[in-house]
């Protein structure tokens, strides 16, 4: 089975993401903090987990950090990435007291969400463990975290699908419509773009033998059941590979894998994010 690519984070956008979080968060200052803490004043911290999962996002953090205090000390206790229990220790910090303080949320929010993400998507990995078949992210991404969300479906485990519009066609209901029809619409989309990838989204055996007989790359089967699932991957053997997609779950995801397709889709791991529980604690200011 082909790998679809699994994207870096992209470090200027992350820059700008975190830019833009400052922005929002803090602007002209942390009234409170800055009110209270003397800015010669240096401080230790620790952030533990109150969960159990995957923690991931780190490197993440430690930018938010020594954007405020380029000589803040990060000293990790566990890998990117790591499964991690309850009370368990994440990483250590030392800087100046009024950073350690002011980036702490921004910090934390964006690594509770990936972590989240990194989580969901290895229990979604380990359902179909025992069969070849990728789980794949989708574009069902708060705009503007893309570059972290997809970071944090590869975290635990799981694969990227297209980052955008851009890198790869995807050829929905609303295309066919547009194009009259399956055939019409690959072909336009190898017309103009030959070097590119074609994704086409069926619903019916009859597409997807319409989709086959087109050329297309990849076949999406739509929120079809198990029964059509297993026909479809027979039907399109290894002409193209096949994508499972539409509303599967942790209780559904290995009887899909057991069909055969090549990669699963699922939206929730990004647009239904449950945040990892994190919390700070100062140990001391000196």
């Amino acid at each position: 089975m082909k790998e679809l690519a699994v994207h870096n984070i992209d470090e200027q956008a992350l820059e700008t993401l975190i830019a833009r979080a400052f922005e929002e968060d803090i602007r002209s200052g942390d009234v409170t903090t800055d009110s209270i803490v003397n800015p010669q004043k240096q401080a230790k911290a620790v952030w533990q987990s109150k969960d159990e999962g995957i923690v991931a996002g780190l490197p993440v953090a430690r930018m938010v950090f020594q954007k405020l205090d380029s000589n803040l000390e990060w000293y990790p206790v566990v890998e990117d990435s790591s499964l991690i229990k309850p009370g368990a220790d994440i990483v250590k910090i030392q800087g100046q007291a009024r950073a350690v303080l002011t980036a702490e949320r921004i910090a934390l929010n964006l690594v509770q969400r990936i972590s989240g993400i990194a989580t969901i998507t290895r229990k979604y990995v380990e359902a179909v463990k025992e069969y070849d078949t990728q789980i794949l992210d989708t574009r069902k991404t708060v705009p503007g975290l893309r570059t972290l969300d997809k970071y944090a479906v590869a975290a635990g485990g799981g694969g990227n699908h297209r980052m955008g519009l851009f890198d790869l066609a995807m050829i929905k209901d609303n295309h066919i419509v547009a194009a009259g029809d399956i055939a019409k619409a690959v072909k336009n989309v190898r017309t103009n773009n030959p070097e590119i990838r074609i994704e086409v989204e069926t619903k019916t055996l009859n597409q997807v033998k319409e989709a086959l007989d087109a050329g297309a790359d990849i076949i999406m089967l739509d929120n079809m059941n198990i029964d059509q699932m297993s026909e479809a991957v027979h039907l399109v053997g290894d002409s193209a590979e096949t994508e499972a997609s539409g509303g599967i779950t942790l209780e559904t995801v290995a009887k899909v894998a057991a069909t055969g397709v090549d990669f699963i889709s699922v939206g929730a791991l990004t647009h239904s994010v449950a945040a990892f529980d994190i919390s700070q604690q100062l140990q001391e200011i000196f």
